[in-house]
């Protein structure tokens, strides 16, 4: 009886050894699997946190998953969307983006100011790009079509160089054309380095900068633009002095300014105009002017000069050839 009673503490201590074994390992198993668990759903947050990016208006947006079929409301946009390679995947533009090289003819056009959302959406984009100049009068057109569930990003117009340079890098992530934004912008820096370079070489550091004024329509209704514009950004980076940078923003100015100031070089993009050298030229009382005496009034190319894009290079080979014509000669 003895040994019966002996035997069954003996089992009953080895039974309960086991089950402490069986639960320390459940609770091993649990505690690696909640381990392999937590580490899954930060992976899935950081996969999604990439997707996460900052728009050019400050908002954070989740990128798109495609990008095959893109809508530019806006030709400065398109241009760059063009130089990314994606002319094939517009599927609809604003009209002004038609006269864009390589961009098709035939697509449907929209009203940059009043683009119509629904029929926009219903061409299932999988990226809608919209310009700050559609809200100017302080109606968003847009959030109909972020209600209908579509991606919408605006793009405001850039104030400065840098500005310019974020707005393709923010292009390429969108379409996931990040490694050729990349080489646009470092292009885009390389002819802007070595221009202003070659001024800096030339003019000495007291030589007096050169005087200007930039008129981006024509009077008897002119307007020019003083600092916090992309224009002044490209007068002052070449050394030069806009005539009205005390000011801010686009403003309208008068011919009594203009001849008060008297600027050294005239530049206009009011290509519209039949000869709009001639018609600054035989201004009354424009004569006196430096730059109307010295036969420095100059038409810069209208697309470059008006679009906040890599194109400006264009009206900054040309603003500098006429600044420094001993510079860079033709």
């Amino acid at each position: 009886m003895k040994n019966l009673k002996s035997f069954v503490l003996i089992f009953t201590i080895i039974l309960m050894v086991l089950l402490v074994g069986c639960t320390n390992d459940k609770l091993e198993n649990e505690a690696s699997n909640n381990v392999e668990k937590t580490t899954d759903e930060n992976q899935t947050v950081d996969n999604n946190g990439d997707k996460n990016i900052i728009d050019r208006e400050g908002n954070e947006v989740i990128l798109p998953e495609k990008t095959d079929k893109i809508i530019s409301l806006a030709p400065s946009i398109t241009e760059t969307l063009v130089n990314l390679g994606l002319a094939d995947n517009l599927v609809a533009v604003d009209k002004y983006s038609l006269e864009v090289e390589g961009v098709n003819k035939d697509l449907p056009i929209f009203d940059i100011m009043n683009p119509d959302a629904e029929n926009i959406v219903a061409l299932q984009p999988d990226i809608i790009f919209g310009t700050g100049m559609s809200k100017s009068d302080g109606i968003d057109p847009f959030a109909p079509m972020v209600e209908m569930g579509a991606f919408v990003t605006v793009i405001p117009t850039s104030t400065s160089i840098e500005g310019i340079k974020e707005d393709i890098l923010y292009i390429g992530k969108v379409t996931n054309t990040e490694e050729k934004a990349e080489k646009i912008v470092w292009d885009f820096e390389k002819y802007i380095s070595e221009t202003v370079a070659m001024i800096e070489e030339n003019i000495g550091e007291n030589n007096k900068p050169l005087t200007v004024y930039f008129e981006t329509s024509p009077m008897p209704n002119a307007y020019t633009f003083g600092q916090d514009t992309f224009l002044n950004d490209i007068i002052s980076m070449l050394k030069a002095e806009n005539i009205f940078s005390e000011e801010s923003g686009w403003l309208p100015v008068s011919e009594e300014q203009i001849i008060a100031k008297n600027p050294d070089i005239i530049f206009t993009n009011a290509d519209f105009l039949e000869n709009p050298i001639e018609d600054i030229k035989n201004r009354a009382g424009w004569e006196n002017i430096n730059a109307v005496k010295n036969n420095k009034v100059f038409l810069i190319d209208k697309n470059s000069s008006s679009r906040a894009n890599e194109n400006c290079l264009i009206a900054i080979e040309q603003i500098a050839k006429y600044m420094y014509p001993y510079i860079f000669t033709e």
